[in-house]
């Protein structure tokens, strides 16, 4: 069993049981303690769990901000999930806003087969993967490079956005939690990412199962201002029925 693979059945197990034991989880993939002490070291300093004395336990609050390249290999192909289902609500002359995140990235990836789509972005490694299309028309907001990201921030980033409407707006998020709302770790940007939500007549939540009931450093919007959350069946059954329960349409995929 490959590193990923263990570490995918523990961020599962997690999310189920909010807590894992090493010497369990040890007898379940048939490796030793010492491999499953060291996936959860190497998790934990993803930000997506914290470490106990005999195992370990999800984050209740999200604060750690983790690098583009460390997210992007997390949860992979749950990802190319989510962005396909997302890519399949755009249709031919919409005009969308991709915010900045590893999995509205693979959306812009799995919209490279479609045409006549003008798209707003602020991340700019999502317009260099758009520019191999061009059949899409791509407009950086401008603003403040963040490198860490790849997005642009204020100051200056928000000059153009109160003179757009677009038609679906595809956000990330670090958290998602049904009482609290959507959050980010990060402070600029989830300034922009509330602006974007205004600017768009549908706002899709794009979040891989590690973001579901979490709580970020950053409040972003109330869970009534968005109109449907792709994320993939790992997702825990009870924080969905609570996003639920407060009337937001999920997609599981």
């Amino acid at each position: 069993m490959f590193p990923e693979e263990r570490r995918t059945i523990i961020i599962k197990t997690l999310n189920h049981q909010g807590r894992c034991l090493v010497n369990d989880l040890s007898q379940q993939m048939r490796v030793s303690e010492v491999t499953i002490r060291q996936d959860l070291d190497c998790l934990e300093r993803e930000g997506l769990l914290r470490r106990t004395h005999s195992g370990a336990i999800l984050p209740s609050k999200t604060g750690f901000e983790r690098s583009f390249q460390a997210e992007e290999t997390s949860f992979r192909t749950q990802k190319e999930r989510i962005a396909q289902a997302a890519s399949e609500l755009v249709s031919p002359g919409d005009t969308l806003i991709l915010d900045v995140g590893t999995t509205v990235a693979e959306l812009a990836r799995a919209l490279l087969n479609h045409e006549d789509l003008t798209v707003f972005t602020n991340a700019l490694n999502i317009a260099a993967i758009l520019e191999a299309n061009p059949r899409i028309t791509t407009i950086v907001t401008g603003g403040t490079l963040r490198a860490k990201q790849h997005s642009l921030v204020n100051p200056f980033a928000t000059l153009i956005l109160d003179k757009i409407k677009a038609d679906l707006a595809f956000i990330g998020i670090s958290g998602i939690e049904a009482n609290y709302g959507l959050t980010n770790v990060n402070i600029p940007e989830a300034e922009i990412k509330a602006i974007f939500l205004k600017a768009a007549e549908r706002r899709v939540i794009l979040a891989d199962s590690s973001k579901i009931g979490k709580i970020g450093l950053m409040k972003i919007s109330e869970i009534e201002q968005i109109d449907l959350l792709i994320t993939d069946k790992e997702a825990d059954p009870k924080n969905i029925a609570s996003l639920r329960q407060k009337g937001l349409k999920i997609k599981l995929v």
